[in-house]
């Protein structure tokens, strides 16, 4: 008898929409122009939920004058402030793009720091309110990298936010992009950082996947592939990384929260990039056909998710 083919695995997509329900709610609310529908969905969430919620509105295009008009009906709304801000940081990186600084124009810089000067205002008088606002102190952070405020700004930004919150992922992990060498930092305080918030955290908490991303950022910097394979096979490296997952998304602890899509797909591309198949396998079985931009658009995106995925069921066994 001949063997039935396997069946087709998924394509995978990375649209927020297929892992959040509430995604789909807020993009049609936001389609509409229904700013107390908006409103609802944003408030009473959260730390996490919000944050992510944030950016979601921030990757609609063509929502600024609306996002404009409810934050001048009512200034002193923390939802209003904190969407129109991180509305107005993505589309000043839509206009920088990301590619590296020699690579962007003049003009392209100029409207860039236009978009992060108006949101840095608003986001101002947001924190100020409410001080204990997880997603706008995140907001502010990202915002401290475009304005090259400096790593010590970036640090005082979170550790404000940290007297409220001091397991917030979502900040830490944009605090780690800030303390890495392409943001003027060292690698010794990004990995020191990466450890401090990883050793902070409770058993299955997110928060272990900043030494996932940590080692994805070194890995992305070496000059040559000899080097880069050299640092994957490092022992060291290998056993940090699954003492990381199993902090985290190998703990029975963890649980699918808002940003889990972000974690799972870090550790699934990290444990692949080590060659830890089995625990590769086991994240892409949680994930199914869901992934994120990032960290899969260092690895050619969809192409990359797939080929890695294809890799960890051959290798690790599909879980």
């Amino acid at each position: 008898m001949i063997p039935a083919m396997p069946a087709p695995l998924p394509a995978p997509t990375f649209d927020a929409g297929a892992a959040y329900p509430e995604v789909k709610n807020l993009r049609t609310a936001l389609d509409a122009a229904d700013w107390p529908a908006v409103r609802a969905m944003v408030a009473d969430r959260d730390p996490d939920a919000r944050t992510m919620l944030a950016g979601v509105v921030a990757d609609r295009p063509g929502i600024e004058a609306f996002l404009q008009r409810a934050y001048d009906d009512n200034p002193e709304d923390p939802h209003a402030g904190l969407l129109l801000g991180a509305y107005l940081i993505r589309a000043g990186w839509r206009i920088r793009s990301s590619y590296r600084a020699q690579h962007v124009s003049r003009s392209q810089f100029a409207q860039f720091h236009e978009h992060l000067r108006r949101s840095e205002r608003v986001l101002i008088d947001v924190t100020a309110r409410y001080p204990d606002d997880a997603a706008a102190w995140t907001q502010r952070i990202t915002n401290n990298r475009g304005l090259q405020l400096g790593q010590a700004e970036a640090r005082r930004r979170y550790d404000r936010l940290a007297q409220h919150h001091p397991h917030h992922a979502p900040a830490q992990s944009s605090l780690l992009q800030q303390f890495c060498p392409k943001w003027s930092g060292t690698w010794d305080r990004a990995f020191g950082f990466a450890r401090e918030c990883t050793q902070a955290a409770p058993d299955g908490a997110h928060n272990a996947v900043l030494i996932a991303e940590a080692h994805l950022e070194r890995w992305l910097e070496f000059d040559t592939e000899r080097e880069s394979a050299a640092y994957l096979r490092d022992t060291a490296v290998v056993d940090e990384v699954m003492q990381a997952g199993q902090r985290s998304v190998l703990h029975p602890d963890f649980v699918d929260g808002p940003g889990w899509v972000s974690v799972r797909s870090a550790f699934a591309l990290i444990f692949s990039l080590t060659e830890q198949w089995t625990a590769a396998a086991s994240q892409f079985t949680a994930l199914g056909n869901r992934g994120t931009d990032y960290p899969w658009d260092y690895v050619d995106g969809v192409a990359g998710f797939t080929k890695y995925r294809a890799k960890a069921y051959a290798k690790g066994g599909q879980s």
